[in-house]
């Protein structure tokens, strides 16, 4: 079987490369994905997105290693095993990261990654509910419609964040981003608008386009130091299919770094280790892992405006027959809809923390119900200066590897997240949530000292679900791909997903790993074979 495309992996970046490189007819293109279909009604229901986060059969489930700084508690990390990868489970909040972001990418040696580079990709990617202007584009494949959400609690939250001193900004993916209000979303006519939904499916039936679920890819061919293919396992039979042009990996940032370890790119000694025979020796491969750890602040609710409504048997059935029938109601929204983005302290220079307002409490990744009303403001730090690390466990492709995020290594990210309490519990604290606050019941009223917000901190901060990094761009060392994408001393191969990001930008990741998906098409229907 022979393509001149294989793209491994069929998330959020892999169905963009499927569709760009498939437009032209000349070019055939393969696309594996180890999961199967998201053409599920737990996928489309917004509020559903932690059924699948919890069901093996749609996620990796992986977890990381003990975590150090996190009194060694075994960290959850979820990664979406199904087409549309991890846009058919996240929480559908779609924010870019700000000029600054891409600044800093610049300055590694990045000259084509900054803002005013990234943007015009930005802008291709969307239909933005509020129309074209400058940052914003209108004729993009994925609809991103600001939230309307109509929850009380919303108003009370951004005038509470105003009353707190802060900015209310009414789009914060447009020309600045700190300030509070509704974030912009993927879910359109009530419905989550994922990836495949938007990018795969309209062009899947496309004769120069196979798109191969439930199959597993094993390992990378290599020729000497070009990639010639991948090793796959298809219905139980391995199979050797090759590659005419590139072999992609876009497997994310956990899976795409293990298949290169696995094909013998990494580490020597690491892979020595392990039996693994080293096609080339690539330092940085699974290094530089990042992730924005969220602590919750949790008060009380005094009004029956939040979700806990929907824990009992009578609301939720009828909430789920209105989504069923008419699309609408509570189930038609994610209710991660509002926030903001603002200085820890005043001697920060930019916005440090992104901050999610939740109308409910969330406990153990929702695998818990709350026992009231209540509601949660989620903060975590934007530019985490601890990196943690993937490895192997052994040469076996279908063994998990180790995952070691080591966040909080860092002091001063401790430090911020100390500060992130401080801004939270002055927002919550405002007149305009007067009427709905109940007492706070994390960290608590009695957690104030350093000591005492460390130890809530290290006992129930949690993951973000962004791990990025461990694949990274630049032209140091540690570097994996260059900036058009390329593995460091291979021909033929690349890695197009959040992986390659050098440094985590102040943003949920979806909408970074499209933009970095759709310039990575540009990088490579431009190269010359």
């Amino acid at each position: 079987m022979n393509y001149d495309y294989l793209i491994v992996g069929a998330g959020s970046a892999g169905c963009v490369l499927a569709n760009r490189l498939s437009e032209n007819s000349d070019h055939k293109v393969a696309i594996f994905e180890a999961g199967g279909t998201s053409d599920i009604w737990k996928v489309k229901m917004p509020l559903a997105l932690l059924y699948t986060m919890h069901d093996p059969k749609y996620n990796w489930k992986y977890y990381s290693e003990p975590e150090p700084h996190l009194n060694n508690r075994r960290i959850f990390c979820p990664r979406g095993k199904m087409i549309g990868g991890c846009s058919s489970h996240n929480g559908m909040v779609f924010v870019r990261g700000n000029r600054d972001d891409y600044t800093r990418w610049e300055n590694f040696g990045l000259k084509n990654w900054s803002y005013e580079k990234v943007l015009p990709y930005f802008k291709k990617i969307e239909t933005w509910s509020e129309g074209e202007n400058q940052f914003r584009g209108s004729l993009g494949p994925l609809p991103i419609n600001l939230s309307k959400n109509s929850n009380p609690l919303f108003k009370s939250f951004i005038d509470a964040a105003g009353e707190a001193g802060h900015r209310i900004n009414i789009d914060m993916n447009g020309e600045e981003q700190e300030g509070f209000g509704m974030f912009d979303t993927t879910m359109h006519q009530g419905e989550r608008a994922g990836v495949s939904k938007y990018y795969l499916d309209p062009v899947k039936t496309r004769k120069n386009l196979d798109i191969l679920k439930n199959s597993y890819v094993e390992k990378i061919l290599f020729d000497g130091k070009k990639a010639i293919g991948l090793q796959v396992k298809i219905k139980d039979k391995i199979q050797k299919i090759y590659a005419n042009k590139e072999v992609i990996l876009s497997g994310g940032s956990i899976n795409s770094p293990q298949l290169l370890m696995l094909s013998g790119i990494g580490d020597a000694n690491h892979l020595k280790d392990k039996g693994i025979e080293v096609v080339n020796n690539v330092k940085g491969v699974g290094k530089n892992l990042q992730d924005h750890l969220e602590t919750y602040i949790q008060q009380e609710c005094k009004t029956p405006n939040t979700l806990y409504t929907y824990t009992k048997l009578v609301p939720k059935v009828l909430a789920g027959i209105q989504w069923f029938l008419f699309k609408s109601g509570p189930c038609s929204k994610s209710f991660l809809e509002a926030g903001g983005f603002a200085k820890s302290s005043p001697e920060r220079e930019i916005s440090n923390i992104q901050f999610h307002f939740f109308p409910s409490f969330v406990i153990n990744h929702g695998l818990e119900q709350p026992k009231s009303h209540g509601y949660q403001l989620h903060a975590s730090p934007n530019h985490p200066k601890s990196r943690g690390h993937i490895t192997l466990n052994s040469s076996d492709p279908y063994e998990y590897p180790k995952i070691l995020f080591n966040y909080l290594k860092d002091e001063d990210d401790l430090k911020q997240t100390r500060e992130c309490i401080h801004v939270a519990r002055k927002i919550l604290s405002q007149p305009a949530l007067a009427d709905h606050a109940g007492k706070e019941v994390g960290p608590g009223t009695q957690a104030q000292s350093d000591d005492e917000l460390n130890e809530y901190i290290r006992s129930k901060a949690d993951t973000a679900y962004h791990p990025c990094g461990t694949c990274k761009m630049g032209v140091d060392e540690m570097a994996v791909v260059d900036e058009n994408l390329k593995v460091k001393g291979i021909q033929n191969l690349r890695v197009i997903d959040a992986s390659v990001i050098p440094e985590i930008p102040s943003a949920n990741l979806n909408a970074p790993t499209l933009m970095i998906a759709e310039k990575g098409s540009d990088c490579i229907l431009q190269s010359r074979y």
